[in-house]
């Protein structure tokens, strides 16, 4: 019996992670695979009805669980609170004492969605990358971090980017083993030429190249390069690692060629312990988007494959992981689309619906199997 942490958040949050538990009590009930779930407060929700957007109960309650299933937070309803209580802080929070380094976030085209994208089919067609981006350093973390007012009364703001050689070497390890079980070949995002950080970033990469993975093609490419090369010829890349300012911005540009930010998983990952024991934050790349919150117009099939995300990377349950994104596939493949990835011509269906299909195409491929 695996234990997961639901955190349903704000904005569309809750409704995308109820329909998710459709597919985890799915699971639970036809299967061998079993789930036990327990809800946690984070974000705006939790600074409405605790005070803090980040309770000390959900913290425990995390790392009692054997993983983390996040919908979104934030919204224009925090953001005039103090910045220490900005929904935001909460997600910054756990990550940070989970200490989930190694964020994974996968942009794949489904072949019924290649026309989604902005770009043009032969662009995105066939799409299937991995950005791992590094996520408790950097901008977000560095310290000196502050806004102050001057002698000569202007105002200034300092944030810090800093990395050391450790934390450079374990995200580069895993995604170097990434690259290993996918194709051979890792891009690493710098900015090299101007920022020192990045410089020696890059000479950490290349050494734990060389030395531990021979085998693996790897590259670097400037930011500014990368994101033009991502809309330029994007499968030029299988597997890029880079630090956390720029897999967020890199991870998003990405999103697009996919067509919406609702079809976007992504895993957040921390290091093994001595007894096993990984702690794992998985939930889907977009927003709260709280001007749809409550309509049942959300796209849910994001936290879905989250949930795919989970199987596979916590709990090593490749065939239900593969199952599932069949089963999402095949939905696609059908026509069902909600209102973000629907062409003006198209019916759309509800978030519900489109978890209850998944449902349906689950169980037909579980008879077939």
């Amino acid at each position: 019996m695996k234990k997961i942490l639901l955190i349903e958040g704000d904005g569309i949050g809750p409704e995308v992670v109820s329909q998710t538990k459709k597919i985890i009590d799915f699971f639970t009930k036809n299967t061998d695979k079993k789930f036990e779930t327990e809800n946690a407060l984070l974000g705006g929700i939790a600074f409405d009805k605790q005070g803090t957007p980040f309770p000390q109960e959900t913290l425990n309650l995390a790392k009692e669980a054997d993983a983390t299933l996040l919908g979104a937070v934030g919204g224009p309803k925090w953001e005039s609170l103090e910045y220490k209580h900005r929904p935001e802080r909460g997600l910054l929070g756990i990550r940070k004492e989970l200490a989930l380094f190694a964020n994974l976030r996968p942009a794949k085209v489904f072949e019924a969605l290649a026309d989604s994208s902005t770009l043009k089919r032969e662009i995105v067609e066939g799409l299937d990358i991995m950005i791992v981006r590094e996520l408790t350093g950097d901008l977000y973390f560095g310290e000196p971090r502050y806004v102050k007012t001057l002698e000569d009364g202007s105002r200034q703001g300092v944030n810090t980017m800093t990395y050391n050689s450790k934390e450079v070497e374990r995200i580069a390890k895993v995604s170097f083993e990434l690259a290993k079980i996918r194709g051979k070949k890792l891009c690493s995002v710098d900015k090299a030429n101007v920022i020192e950080t990045t410089e020696m970033w890059r000479e950490v990469v290349t050494e734990i190249g060389a030395k531990h993975y021979p085998d693996i093609a790897l590259t670097h490419m400037y930011v500014d390069n990368a994101s033009m090369q991502l809309v330029r010829n994007p499968k030029q890349f299988d597997v890029m690692v880079t630090g956390n300012m720029f897999g967020d911005i890199l991870s998003d540009t990405a999103s697009m060629l996919t067509g919406s930010l609702g079809m976007l998983p992504s895993a957040s990952l921390g290091e093994k312990q001595n007894n096993g024991k990984q702690y794992a934050l998985y939930e889907p790349v977009h927003g709260s988007a709280p001007d749809i919150a409550g309509k049942n117009i959300a796209n849910p099939l994001a936290t879905i494959l989250s949930f795919s995300m989970m199987l596979r990377y916590s709990f090593g349950y490749l065939k239900e992981a593969d199952q599932l994104d069949l089963a999402v596939e095949n939905v696609l493949k059908s026509g069902a689309r909600t209102a973000d990835i629907a062409t003006q011509s198209q019916k759309t269906v509800s978030c519900s619906e489109m978890a209850n299909k998944v449902v349906a195409e689950l169980e037909k491929l579980l008879t077939i199997s």
